[in-house]
Order: C-alpha cells, then structure tokens, then sequence
C-alpha cells in the first residue's frame, strides 16, 4: 500500500495560533486528522480590537505547543510529515512572521519542502475538507478582514466579481457591536441581541444597492449605527437596533448574491451551480439561512464548511498545502511575508475607491 501524503499546516495571520494535519482517503479525499486552534479573545478584549504587537508575542509563546498538539492529536509521527504549509499572507505582517518562520525552520529540520499559502485561498478551498467538492463553484468570502464574491476554478485559478469598495463586513459587524457596548469580539453576539428585536424598527441605508454589480458597501452602513446609538436609551432600542443591523445586511447580501450567481453563470464550461459562503461571517444563522433559501430558489446548492472551519484555522491552510504538494509547487525558504495579497492578481483597480475590484 502506498504511503498517503500528510501535511501540516500553520496559520498566524491574526489573532488565533492554529496548526493542523491532512492527509487522503483512498478515494483521494482530504481527511483532516487534527485541528488545534488557540484563541487570543482574552489578551485584546481590553483593547477592544487586536493589538498586533501583543499578538505576536502570543504566538511565539504557543506556537511550539499548538505545533505538538496537532501532530499528536493526529496519531502521526513528525518524521511522517511531507511537507510544512504557512500562511505568508494576507494579515499583519508581526503575526504572520511569527508561524512563517517556524513553518520554514520546521521544514528545514526535517529536510521536507515548504509551502507558502495565501489564507484567502485556505478559505476558498477550506470546504473541500472531508468532500467530493469539484471545481468549479462560485464563492463568497465573508470575514473580518475580506468580503468578495470569487468564481473558483482550481488551485491559483479565480476571477473575483465583486468586493467590498470600504470595510469588509466583519468588521462592520464588530464596529457596530462596539458601538452597542459590547465586548470584543462583538460580532457574533449581534445575532444573539438581534433574536430579541424588531428588525423593521430601524430604516438603515444599504450603500450601492441598486448599483456596482456585485460589489458592496458597508461604511455608510456603520455611519449610520453611529448616529442612531448616540441617542438610545435602553436594552430594547439597543437589540432593535442589532435586529435591524442584521436585517439590512441580510438584504444587501440577497440581492448582490442573485446579481453574483448571474455574473458567474456567464462563464463557459459550468457543469453544476454550486454556491460556497466561507470566513467567519458564514457561521451567522440568520445569514445562512437567508443564502440557503435564496440557493433553493436559484436552483444552487448551497455548501457551508463546518462551523469550526468558517474562522481562521490552520486546517483550511493544509488543505492548500496538500492540493500544491501534488503539483510540486513549493517555495523557497526566503520566501517573504506579504501582507497585502490579492486572490486574483488581474483584478481591475476602481478608481477613487482606493482597492483593487
């Protein structure tokens, strides 16, 4: 019996230390063996965002046990390893060098070949963990940092249709928590305040709407949350608020997924119409269930990652690693971190937004 690839992947492009092993099923589906993921909520919650320094510093204090814990949690031995895959980027760049370094000395030791991995391409690839996925499928990545609708066509292969022109919508999701008072991180608990409101109490402006294709908006969205937060009064204005936040993205998403899906249907070759909704935003219920509906109407099927893989994590990392492994891609150890790193190099630049579409 031949000896199946095995793969351990690091990831420290923000807040979180996580280190993973994957290997393959006879089948030649990715099968994860371990997922270790080390949360830093505690360290900036005072801050109320992500220092980067203090991150940093975390990391390089937990990285080496986060690394041993993924390798013995995976029944494998560290000589069994193939290959090391990092994240090189996007994120903040003291983070980012904390797991690169370590991928690379790792690599070294062990004389096996390193693999730099874009953490945006961890997430599109993070739901062909443990599935027959094929290529190709139509993306959105909603997270902290990024918010993109991608047509994914295989490894290093993807045409990004739309973008966020200003805040991704994590972040809105995490600045409208912090002006509702809520301690970092905020996002996720806007969904729990918005189950006790009226989400038709507060009229919020859903910036290029009706125009942009699909691309989105949420600053005005923020400025808005801005203004009203600064004249309520109590709990109940409060989860209207949150209720009526989550409301208006849902309807931005709506409508921009259906302009989404008709931009990917253009492409040639499409076989099946599938719809992947990745990054930490995708783990929101309510979001969830809103594309899955709208999918059943459009005739998608609708494919969601486990929740334990909608954040960073090192799994989505390893994922890339192994599919780059197979086709020998590997990289120098000089290889540098890069915390700016766009999915789809050729996207055209929107003038006066500031950012690459």
């Amino acid at each position: 019996m031949s000896k199946k690839t095995i793969i351990l992947g690091i990831e420290t492009s923000c807040d979180e230390t996580a280190a993973s092993i994957i290997t393959e099923n006879e089948q030649g589906i990715p099968i994860l063996l371990s997922n270790i993921i080390s949360s830093q909520i505690e360290i900036h919650k005072e801050f109320g965002g992500v220092v980067p320094e203090l991150a940093a510093r975390a990391h390089i204090e937990k990285i080496d046990w986060i690394v041993q814990k993924a390798i013995d949690d995976s029944g494998i031995k560290i000589e069994d390893i193939d290959a090391v895959a990092s994240t090189a980027g996007p994120g903040l760049i003291v983070c980012l060098s904390v797991g690169l370094s370590f991928g690379k000395a790792l690599a070294f030791s062990l004389d096996k070949p390193f693999i730099a991995v874009n953490h945006l391409e961890g997430h599109a690839l993070s739901p062909r963990i443990n599935s027959t996925l094929n290529y190709p499928y139509l993306l959105l990545l909603i997270s902290g940092g990024h918010s993109q609708f991608l047509s994914v066509q295989g490894l290093e292969k993807y045409k990004r249709l739309g973008t966020t022109i200003d805040d991704a919508l994590g972040e809105a999701f995490d600045k409208t928590a912090k002006l509702l008072g809520i301690e970092f991180p905020g996002g996720p608990q806007i969904e729990i305040l918005a189950q006790k409101g009226n989400p038709e109490k507060y009229d919020l402006p859903k910036p290029i709407f009706n125009r942009g294709g699909c691309n989105l908006s949420f600053a005005g969205l923020k400025t808005a949350i801005l203004k009203i937060t600064k004249n309520i009064k109590t709990d109940q204005e409060k989860y209207d608020l949150a209720a009526s936040f989550q409301k208006t993205v849902e309807k931005i998403l709506y409508k921009k997924t259906k302009i989404a899906f008709s931009e990917f249907e253009k492409q040639s070759n499409l076989k099946d119409k599938i719809f992947v909704v990745a990054g930490g935003v995708a783990a929101n219920k309510n979001i969830r269930s809103m594309l899955i509906d709208l999918c059943n109407t459009e005739g998608y099927k609708s494919i969601f990652p486990p929740i334990e893989l909608c954040g960073d994590n090192a799994a989505m990392i390893a994922m890339v690693g192994l599919e780059k492994y197979k086709l020998k891609k590997f990289n120098k150890l000089d290889y540098p971190a890069r915390p700016r790193w766009a999915l789809d190099e050729e996207a055209i630049f929107l003038k006066g937004a500031g950012v690459k579409l």
